[in-house]
């Protein structure tokens, strides 16, 4: 997911040279590290300078996003709680300080958050259902198949894009499930 994200940074914003990925470490998957791995390796294909952004509290967040701001880089936020909490600082720092960002649903596009990328909810929330239920029928949980998302939704807020200053290319939009106009 971090390499998705940076691609489709770098499809919405040729010009970003550095991009942050932010998270929160105490609430990360992986303290922040689970998605760093495919961030840098797909940096360095589209020779991106990538930059790991752990951030605390509103303070952090502030300082990472308008060091961006003055470098002309780009923000991939992690999916956690705390970001999620603090979506709509960063959403508008991000906007004030012209760093275009992509999440998952952290940075939802309704709120004014720029590329929305991520597993399709409602088929993850019937997959736990189904899950609850066979373990609620006798199946021991370590029997149970391991399963990963197999539908992703793009999300697009042209409004942000052009706040931006940016253009969203046609080739975005086809592949586009929502656009926010």
């Amino acid at each position: 997911m971090g390499g998705k994200w940076l691609e489709l940074l770098k499809e919405i914003a040729p010009s970003v040279k550095r991009v942050a990925m932010m998270f929160n470490p105490d609430t990360a998957p992986g303290g922040g590290s689970y998605f760093l791995p495919s961030f840098n390796a797909a940096a360095r294909s589209l020779d991106i300078t990538p930059v790991a952004a752990p951030a605390r509290s509103d303070t952090e967040i502030e300082t990472a996003i308008t060091m961006l701001g003055h470098d002309g880089g780009g923000l991939v936020v992690q999916s956690d709680g705390f970001m999620f909490v603090h979506r709509a600082k960063i959403i508008s720092l991000a906007t004030e300080n012209n760093v275009p960002a992509v999440s998952d649903r952290t940075l939802p596009a309704e709120e004014g958050g720029l590329l929305v990328y991520g597993p399709f909810n409602d088929e993850m929330f019937l997959a736990a259902i189904l899950y609850v239920d066979r373990i609620l029928h006798g199946a021991k949980p370590a029997d149970l198949p391991v399963q990963v998302p197999t539908k992703f939704e793009l999300n697009i807020n042209r409004k942000t894009a052009k706040a931006l200053g940016l253009s969203v290319p046609a080739t975005l939009l086809a592949r586009a499930d929502e656009v926010i106009e």
